[in-house]
């Protein structure tokens, strides 16, 4: 039998779940928003991209808190250091930030349910002109999308409004 590997901030959810499928029920269990995994289109795409510490910060809560629940369940030793808490997502807002100069506007609800939102967000972001900014508006943060934007050198901002959270997106 194949040793499983120990669960760890940086694993992905897909991963997590295929070594530890008797984890699922936990993992969706400790936040609404991870209720989107039951649905299998996403589950493939958002499991595949998105770390345990991303999902945590979806989940708002700690990746330490995140982890350990997640050891305590499979009878792993809880991790006494807290692992990476990844990027921050909720800053002051940034100089570049204009409300007047959001030009696109995409609600969670109006998309594709079997398509993360942020995939749109990207196609909208390659056409946004200079200054212009395209906003996200989601019931929950996509962490790992906002980190995929980041990395192909997107400046974006992220504003916590309770139940719906605002993503904006601009062209360095």
């Amino acid at each position: 039998m194949q040793e499983r590997p120990p669960i760890t901030a940086d694993m992905r959810v897909a991963s997590l779940l295929r070594a530890y499928p008797e984890t699922e029920e936990v993992l969706i269990g400790l936040a609404p928003a991870f209720e989107k995994l039951r649905n299998p289109m996403l589950r493939r795409s958002v499991g595949r991209v998105a770390t345990l510490a991303q999902a945590a910060a979806v989940g708002r809560m700690s990746a330490a808190t995140l982890v350990n629940t997640l050891r305590t369940a499979v009878g792993q030793d809880l991790l006494e250091s807290a692992p990476s808490e990844g990027s921050t997502y909720f800053e002051a807002e940034p100089e570049w930030f204009d409300r007047d100069a959001v030009t696109i506007v995409l609600r969670e609800e109006d998309l594709d349910p079997a398509v993360m939102p942020i995939n749109p967000l990207l196609r909208a972001a390659k056409d946004l002109g200079n200054g212009e900014i395209a906003e996200l508006v989601t019931s929950y943060l996509p962490a790992p999308g906002i980190d995929n934007l980041r990395a192909k050198g997107y400046r974006t901002w992220t504003l916590d409004e309770g139940r719906v959270i605002r993503t904006y997106v601009s062209k360095p």
